[in-house]
């Protein structure tokens, strides 16, 4: 379950972030998902309390943001919005496209105290 390494990896962060900013507790920790990251959110849930326990997030709670997945078309020049990773481009028709977005996985902030 590469979940729980994911959430290992956050922890680390909200380490490093206590002692760089001096905050002693996570409420609310938000992270942005692409479409395509891979993840499994019922598992990530459950890895993030499991993990956290003991360091400065743990009880806080988790926000999921979703992502859409976005890619360049090579027939048309557009960035355009795809629900899976092999769609025809929607504007156009092409399966010539290139993916720019939707398999990063990030922080996008924390609420602390």
């Amino acid at each position: 379950m590469h979940e729980m390494s994911l959430c290992e990896g956050i922890r680390g962060i909200v380490e490093d972030q206590a002692r760089a900013h001096g905050f002693s507790a996570v409420r609310t920790l938000r992270l942005e998902i692409g479409r395509f990251a891979g993840v499994e959110k019922r598992a990530l849930e459950f890895a993030f309390d499991v993990v956290m326990r003991g360091s400065p997030a743990e009880g806080a709670r988790l926000e999921m943001i979703d992502l859409p997945g976005r890619a360049l078309c090579y027939d048309c020049g557009d960035e355009v919005e795809i629900a899976e990773r092999l769609a025809p481009c929607p504007r156009c028709g092409s399966g010539r496209l290139m993916p720019v977005a939707g398999d990063e996985m990030r922080i996008k902030d924390m609420e602390v105290i």
